[in-house]
């Protein structure tokens, strides 16, 4: 059963936007929808500098209320700058004070007498792994393979990889992974992911097959 070699980039982007489960919420919520929502400001910015009569400064004083708008694209940053933005700051700034309320008198088990320093608080959480890349790499791993890859999805290593991508996504959304670090969280989510492989995989059977055979 060789792997096809490589992955495409479809697959890489795909990979590292799952594994964004392994972040906290407010990273998360940052990626899901603070991404897009910059990119809308920035677009209606650059287009509404290009009509405004004072470019750069006409649309920025449009956006903080200062002048009126006069056009459409100045009206757009007109909404954003009176509606959005606020909303957005005071939606996270609530969300996060909420949080560190709650927490306050709460340290998880798995963090206790840790240092917890900048450099492992800002450290990217990696990407859910590439089944490829087991292949060979020991008996464990190759039997795990063997299951998941021949058996359960009849050596279709596409949808395995996609269906891995989707059990790993779903277990770091759990309860019981929200106080582990984004490092941790995903290694925990991968291992408990394996260990549910092994419990359908002996009728040859994924949980994502499953699912989606009884919920099209």
């Amino acid at each position: 059963m060789p792997p096809p070699r490589g992955q495409s980039i479809a697959v890489r982007v795909r990979r590292s936007f799952r594994s964004r489960k392994a972040l906290s919420g407010v990273t998360q919520w940052f990626i899901d929808w603070g991404v897009p929502i910059a990119v809308i400001i920035g677009w209606v910015w650059v287009f509404g500098a290009g009509r405004a009569e004072k470019s750069w400064s006409g649309i920025y004083r449009v956006f903080t209320l200062i002048d009126r708008p006069v056009h459409v694209s100045s009206w757009g940053a007109s909404v954003i700058g009176w509606l959005l933005v606020p909303a957005l700051i005071g939606g996270v700034a609530g969300h996060v004070i909420a949080a560190r309320m709650h927490r306050v008198k709460e340290i998880a088990t798995n963090h206790l007498f840790r240092r917890r320093s900048l450099a492992r608080r800002l450290k990217l959480p990696g990407r859910i792994t590439f089944l490829e890349t087991l292949h060979l790499k020991g008996p464990h791993d190759q039997e795990f393979l063997d299951r998941y890859v021949r058996r359960a999805h009849r050596g279709d290593w596409k949808k395995a990889q996609d269906h891995w991508e989707i059990l790993v996504r779903d277990v770091l959304c759990t309860v019981e992974l929200a106080d582990l670090d984004r490092t941790e969280a995903l290694a925990s989510a991968e291992s408990c992911a394996r260990a549910v492989m092994w419990m359908t995989s002996y009728e040859d059977k994924c949980l994502v097959c499953i699912a989606r055979a009884a919920h099209p």
